[in-house]
């Protein structure tokens, strides 16, 4: 690291290399960081040129700054409620010179229908709160507790009103991408339908050949028909530390 690159970092901090256009991350060394699942997340949406996307619960960006790279979509907006991983995404927005592509805003999901408007995009995705109360990794830090629980310093952000500001957002017929937990497909599916998106793609991920699904991806369409197509599974790892063919080859790792 460089002492310029030293210069855009704060106590505590780390820049990560994406292996993606020379993009690189700056990431808390002891706070929450990105995982497969937003990796996964980015490989599975589409966006298109000159197409609008909105990242929601955006953490430190990761997924605006994949998109920025794996699409040709015209501009990404990342909505994160908390400040220093706010602050942290838009600095690794403007250390990669992205500022024309991508921009930083910090607030909550349940008021960006007030922020942005309705139809305000063609693209919504979210690597959501996972868990509710109970199923999560206790963890003091706000930030990691923020990207684990449904619960954001001391409130909730349900998974209806994650997918009714997704509806709100996102332009009639535009495209609504989410990565879950398996065992709330059901509740995420029902939730989708009310909220009027159909859903319409969905791929279970698997760490090992052998293992049950551990995360699930999904796309929905605002408006759309009933059709869903069920994609082959997608496994991670052919071994301990080694990635299928599938993940090398399309997620560049």
């Amino acid at each position: 690291m460089t002492d310029n690159d030293a210069a855009w970092l704060k106590d505590g901090e780390r820049f990560d290399d994406l292996q993606r256009n020379q993009l690189k991350i700056i990431q808390s060394e002891k706070g929450f960081r990105f995982g497969m699942d937003a990796v996964l997340l980015s490989g599975f949406v589409r966006v298109q040129r000159n197409e609008n996307a909105m990242d929601l619960c955006s953490g430190n960006g990761i997924i605006p700054l994949l998109l920025s790279a794996k699409t040709e979509g015209k501009h990404f907006t990342g909505l994160e409620l908390l400040t220093e991983s706010a602050d942290m995404a838009a600095r690794s927005v403007a250390y990669n010179g992205l500022w024309n592509r991508i921009s930083i805003v910090c607030g909550d999901v349940r008021d960006a229908a007030v922020q942005f408007g309705g139809s305000s995009f063609d693209v919504v995705t979210c690597n959501p709160p996972y868990m509710k109360g109970g199923h999560g990794l206790a963890n003091t830090d706000d930030a990691v507790e923020a990207g684990l629980d449904e619960k954001i310093r001391g409130e909730k952000l349900t998974l209806e009103e994650l997918v009714r500001a997704a509806a709100f957002l996102v332009r009639p017929k535009g495209r609504v991408y989410l990565v879950h937990r398996p065992f709330r497909l059901t509740e995420l599916i029902v939730r989708m339908h009310e909220a009027d998106i159909e859903v319409k793609r969905l791929r279970m991920v698997h760490p090992y050949a052998d293992r049950k699904p551990n995360m699930v991806l999904v796309e929905g369409v605002r408006g759309g028909k009933p059709y869903l197509t069920v994609e082959p599974p997608l496994v991670v790892y052919e071994r301990p530390g080694i990635y299928t063919k599938e993940i090398l080859t399309t997620y560049g790792y």
